[in-house]
């Protein structure tokens, strides 16, 4: 069996005498979710057969009916099963893992190109039954994200739509979704969406990321009701991906865009929810998705980036505003529609996951060991 060691990094920790090497480690013909080649929008991980390991489901087709897959891990990260997840072919870009019905298994929002989303429900053993849709049947729907927007205890959905109105569905704490009421304006454009307390009021706020020369925006929740808005990022950015996370451990919350053929960019969060404090990151690649994670085990997230025929990157985070060393982890310019992290082998560590379109969809193991002084 051929093993390619993609990447080796020496970084000092907490201590200049306690040195790790980081390196991303593939096996070619092995570490890859399959042998299909097909128009893959987005992975997710989640433990469905509650086995212990992170499962892998695929979502395929975008504007094109393909099937999508289960991927059961055998608890070192080998994906030897795979299943099928549902009769039908489906458009898909989002598929979600969550527990929607509250029964304690994780099951399955599906969220497709101007077709119905549908719900897949888990017997508690990885084995899905479709039982229901949510949102508006034929809109254009780009992702899903799963939270409590409602503070009842139950997971809802929200639903971006490209060039037509956001959704959100609320969850009856069984499974069963009202009908949308909506969040933006049709203007938005919007490809993602996160949450989180931008505000520090208790309650979940948006963040949404636009394409298509669109404002992006933060709608903050008051009551269920989302009219305030903060803008961030120039006013014409072509944003596909958002996160939020506190980079510089600040106390107040950091936005990372990923954008579409101009830098992707820092906006760091202060006392004023502004934003006006920005930085960019070197490269201006076509950026489609974007995943937050402490890589290196020192306490700081780091940011990895999926790119469109280019390299995907990793950026570490070097403490401070300043200084994100970059890495190019592989070779391989596919297009990375969606990048996750998960621990797929049990190490501890966080590996990185690729949902490439037209290519196959490959995953990394992240090594972190001790060298000799």
């Amino acid at each position: 069996m051929k093993y390619l060691f993609l990447f080796t990094l020496s970084i000092a920790l907490l201590s200049p005498l306690s040195a790790q090497e980081l390196s991303f480690y593939h096996r070619t013909g092995r570490f890859q979710l399959g042998t299909e080649q097909n128009r893959t929008a987005s992975v997710s991980v989640g433990d469905v057969d509650q086995d212990g390991d992170l499962d892998i489901v695929v979502a395929n087709g975008r504007h094109w009916a393909q099937q999508n897959y289960l991927f059961l891990n055998s608890g070192r990260g080998h994906f030897s099963v795979i299943l099928p997840l549902g009769q039908a072919r489906s458009t898909t870009y989002a598929a979600e893992l969550g527990d929607l019905d509250g029964d304690g298994d994780l099951d399955l929002a599906v969220g497709n190109d101007m077709a119905p989303n549908r719900l897949f429900f888990n017997d508690g053993q990885g084995v899905f039954t479709e039982r229901g849709s949510f949102g508006e049947s034929y809109a254009s729907t780009r992702n899903l994200k799963l939270s409590d927007l409602d503070a009842d205890g139950d997971l809802d959905i929200l639903i971006t739509n490209r060039g037509m109105r956001n959704e959100i569905c609320l969850n009856d704490g069984k499974g069963s979704f009202a009908a949308p009421v909506f969040f933006g304006t049709a203007d938005d454009s919007t490809i993602d969406v996160e949450t989180a307390d931008i505000d520090r009021d208790g309650d979940v706020d948006l963040i949404l990321a636009n394409r298509d020369g669109g404002q992006n925006y933060i709608y903050l929740n008051e009551q269920m009701q989302f009219t305030e808005r903060i803008p961030f990022g120039t006013g014409s950015d072509e944003t596909r991906a958002v996160g939020v996370v506190d980079l510089d451990r600040d106390g107040y919350l950091d936005l990372i865009t990923a954008n579409i053929e101009e830098e992707n960019r820092i906006y760091f969060g202060d006392k004023d929810y502004r934003y006006q404090t920005m930085i960019e990151l070197e490269g201006a690649d076509p950026t489609y998705s974007l995943v937050i994670d402490d890589l290196n085990q020192d306490g700081y997230p780091d940011l990895i980036f999926g790119n469109s025929g280019a390299p995907n990157l990793v950026y570490l985070n070097p403490k401070t505003r300043s200084g994100f060393q970059k890495i190019s982890y592989a070779e391989q310019t596919a297009n990375t529609y969606d990048i996750i992290t998960g621990d797929l082998d049990g190490d501890g560590y966080p590996d990185l996951i690729e949902a490439n379109s037209d290519a196959l969809n490959l995953f990394y193991f992240t090594r972190l060991k001790k060298q000799k002084e």
